[in-house]
Formats: C-alpha cells, structure tokens, sequence
C-alpha cells in the first residue's frame, strides 16, 4: 500500500519565504488581484482598483476583448516563436509598455524603483507619472532600462519645460502627454473614502493599518510619501489635498493641440499623445508631429462611458494608415490580450493595474510575475494560434465573437 501512494503522490517541498509562497499560489493576473485586495488597505485597494462613476467604462476595458475570438491555423511548425517587435524604431522584446501610474509607494515602499527594475530585467519601456513618489532622476538611477516620462501640463508652462528638461538631462527616451484630464473624472470609491493625499487617518484607517500588519509595516519604516518630482512646491502631497482639488488648482484645461506643437519644439525626443478615444483626433494627431498615441480612456477613471480602447484599435489604424504607432492601453490582463490588440493594427500595449496589482500582491517579484506572465501568455497563444512571430499576428487571425 505504502509503494502504490508513492506512486502517486508527491509532497510539495516547504517554502519558507512568504512572498515565493503567495505567488506560488497565484495563476492570472485576477489571483495577484485577490491576493492585492487582502494585504491592502482598504482605500489603497480601492484607488488602485476602482474607476470612474458606476465603473463601466472600466469593466469594459477588459471584457471587450472577450468579444474577440481566434481564427486558429494548425500545421504550422510553432517550434520557434520570436515575439520581438518595434516601437517607433526601438526593438521591444514583446510588445509592451508598462503605463504611468500615479503614486505608486502606497501599493509597496519602493514604488515605481521596484517597477523600473523590473521593467529592466523584461527589456521593456516603464513610463513614469508626473505624480510619482520617487523622482525622474531617483528612477533614471535605479535601472538602465528605457524610461518614458507621463507629462500633466500645469498651468505653469515653466514648470512643465523644468521637468522635460529633467527627464532629457536624465535620459528618458519618450514623453506621453496626458489629455485626458481637463477635469479629474468622479471616482466614487474615492469620494466614499474621502480618500486624499496623503491620506488622513482616522479610527477607520488605524483599524484598516491593523488588520494589514505587513502593509502597515512597510508604510511606517519608509520615508514620507510625497509627489517626488514637485516636492516643495504647493500642494505636492507632503500635506493633504483631494485629488479633485489638486487637479482644479494644478491642471490647465485650456491644454489645446498648440501646447503639442509647443512641446514637440521643445522635446527632441520621442512624443506619444496618451488619450485618444476617437478616430477624429486620432486623425488630428497625425498632423502634429507626433510619433505614436496611445488609446486610453484613463484606465476607466476619468469619463464613464467612454469607449474601450480596444474597440478603437481597428479604426484608428484604418485612419492613421501607420503614419503614426498606436498603443491599446486598457484592460491588458492577459498575453492573449496582447495578441488581439495586435491582430486588430496596434504596434504595441500599455498595462498599468496589471503590474499595480503584482506590486500590491508581492513588491517587485509580483511585478516580474506579472511581465512573465504577459510574456509567457503571448507566446502561448502565438504558438496556438499558427503565428510564430508577430509580423504573423494580423485580422486574419481574429474576428468579432457572434452573438
């Protein structure tokens, strides 16, 4: 009997570091977004997870890809598959960005470092938020890899060529101009939060840091969270402010296409116009000097309702006839996304909760978790699909799901 059960069973060998135990568990992007929601506070969860309003714009981010099926092709010889690809000219070893995301310590101390590190390692571009917690230069020191700069235009256009010309002095590549942010959409989980920046504490909160003593104690041994790259200046989160207030007093909603034409004069870099959610001015774009624009609804946290960037792809690359790249970023969970994205005419995607989540779920191994399995998952369904490389990848290999 003891010879027929060691036939058959095996014991796992004990894993005595918590975090490879807790990735060990993990197996989509949606487990390190369950295991994110236990070690999170609350509200960090929340602003990390949550979107505009009802939240349906965010929903449908990620379920229109499920409105997309294969076309599979069998007998095709997938021993080799190459997902390298280009982006503007630059070789991407599979096609992905990782997207600016704003005040990224509160998921884990170290913040957008652990996520430049890990956007290194994997060979591909990490752009950094004008509202990150750690600075241009602190980033551009922590890896070597391809650093893009997310620009929010203040009001104060001297401010704004101040940070551009941080970012060329510290060799970032490429800026992505937000314009999509006129006013900060109503984030209602937030609101219900009351949720600032820094946050207040209160007995909720204290109660909330108790029951998440590993967060708790990451938050507390680190030095104070402040926005990095306009630290000393008014309201740069050193002292509370809403988010809806920061956006009102900082935010220029008189941002028009001459402020593109002013920047690109004063970028020699790079330029990507991040927020694009129609074919007109996916149109526009090409007449103002840009490389490449990314079609983003802001991650379903700014108008509800807004289009899915992926229901975008199709038409936009119609338009633009490649005189510019476009990026999908939106709703990427998945290498099977990418391939879609793809398949539909995009050059590239972005993803941003994915790695959040992998951040919240377990610090930067949860980042290089997520870029593995990005990558991992895109090969799989090249491979399953017929496609060895992704000059493969075409609308011969997709269509919409019937109905």
């Amino acid at each position: 009997m003891l010879e027929t059960l060691r036939s058959v069973i095996r014991f796992r060998e004990l894993e005595l570091d918590p975090v490879e135990r807790r990735l060990g568990r993990v197996a989509s992007v949606s487990d390190l977004r369950k295991v994110a929601k236990r070690r999170l506070p609350g509200g960090v969860f929340d602003y990390i997870d949550g979107g505009a309003e009802d939240e349906r714009s965010l929903d449908r981010n990620s379920a229109a890809f499920a409105d997309i099926e294969y076309i599979p092709r069998v007998l095709r010889d997938v021993g080799e598959i190459d997902t390298t690809s280009t982006l503007m000219g630059k070789a991407l070893p599979f096609p992905l960005v990782l997207a600016p995301t704003g005040f990224s310590r509160i998921a884990d101390s170290q913040g957008e470092l652990a996520v430049a590190r890990a956007a290194a390692r994997a060979g591909v571009p990490y752009s950094l938020s004008t509202l990150s917690t750690r600075s241009i230069e602190a980033v551009a020191g922590a890896a070597d890899g391809d650093h893009w700069f997310q620009v929010y235009v203040w009001k104060d256009r001297g401010l704004v060529k101040d940070l551009l010309d941080r970012a060329q002095e510290s060799g970032y590549s490429t800026i992505a101009v937000t314009v999509d942010t006129a006013l900060l959409g109503r984030r209602e989980r937030d609101v219900r939060r009351g949720y600032s920046l820094p946050p207040k504490i209160g007995l909720d909160t204290i109660i909330d840091g108790m029951v998440h003593p590993a967060w708790t104690a990451d938050f507390l041994r680190a030095e104070p969270i402040t926005f990095a790259n306009i630290a000393g200046m008014d309201n740069d989160g050193s002292t509370a402010v809403t988010l809806a207030d920061y956006i009102a007093s900082q935010f220029d909603q008189s941002l028009s296409w001459d402020d593109i034409d002013w920047m690109r004069g004063i970028w020699p870099g790079k330029l990507v116009i991040k927020g694009i959610q129609s074919v007109a001015d996916a149109k526009i774009s090409t007449e103002h000097g840009v490389d490449a624009i990314a079609l983003s609804n802001h991650g379903g946290r700014q108008l509800d309702g807004a289009p899915a960037p992926i229901d975008l792809v199709a038409p936009v690359t119609d338009e633009v006839s490649g005189a510019i790249a476009v990026i999908c970023d939106g709703g990427i969970r998945r290498g099977s996304d990418i391939f879609k994205a793809v398949a539909l005419g995009a050059d590239a995607c972005m993803a941003g909760r994915a790695y959040l989540y992998g951040l919240g779920a377990a610090g930067e191994r949860g980042v290089d978790w997520v870029l593995n399995h990005l990558h991992d998952g895109l090969r799989q369904v090249m491979a399953l699909n017929g496609c060895t490389t992704i000059a493969d990848i075409d609308r011969e290999t997709v269509r919409p799901r019937p109905i």
